[in-house]
């Protein structure tokens, strides 16, 4: 979950910022959800392919290639959880009671130190059902991440990939079928985690 902390820092801009761009900030965090997948994966192989701008400059000078690599597999999935992980954690900083954080800060405490010390303890549950959120999501990302990385066995192949191949494949039904199963059993399962691990938070902090 490398993500997790800029998506802390967005939320925490959405929630508490005012300025200017703010709705278009807000857009842009969210545009992955209501683009076509492909046109997500496109504009990140125009953005970090290796002719594109941001990809060029990584490879030269830190040696980083994305485009048909795991990596950037993995940068298509973050950035397709992006924005719900965002939106969970949003929500839950604007839940909490501003009154504990002003209680906080006429006791002494900086801005940091209520931040640290009262606000994101009080947004924990939201800050894990995101995480959970975007992990569900990456692991059923497909478009965006076939569209910028391929489909190639052993180094970008996801679990939604191999799947679709082996629904191509013939005889690979039953092969389809075991796999299908184990996405379905690791999302209710992380699904579920998220669920229990809020409840047990929220309560710890009510009590």
């Amino acid at each position: 979950m490398a993500s997790l902390p800029f998506a802390v820092l967005v939320a925490l801009a959405l929630a508490r910022g005012r300025f200017p761009g703010k709705a278009l900030l807000d857009g842009l965090v969210h545009l992955p959800l209501v683009l076509p997948p492909v046109v997500t994966g496109y504009l990140l192989l125009i953005g970090f392919g290796r002719r594109g701008p941001i990809g060029e400059a990584l490879e030269a000078c830190c040696g980083v290639v994305f485009s048909f690599r795991w990596t950037g597999a993995a940068l298509a999935a973050g950035i397709m959880g992006f924005p719900l992980m965002v939106r969970a954690i949003r929500l839950s900083l604007e839940a909490v009671d501003r009154r504990l954080e002003d209680a906080a800060a006429t006791l002494g405490a900086s801005r940091t130190g209520v931040l640290f010390a009262v606000t994101l303890p009080l947004a924990l549950p939201g800050v894990l059902a995101g995480a959970v959120l975007a992990f569900a999501k990456a692991l059923g990302e497909f478009g965006a991440t076939i569209t910028f990385v391929s489909n190639i066995p052993g180094e970008t192949r996801t679990l939604p990939a191999a799947i679709y191949t082996l629904t191509q494949t013939p005889g690979g039904d039953a092969a389809a079928g075991k796999l299908v199963l184990i996405a379905i059993a690791l999302s209710l399962a992380a699904l579920i985690a998220s669920e229990l691990l809020a409840r047990r938070l929220a309560s710890r902090i009510a009590g």
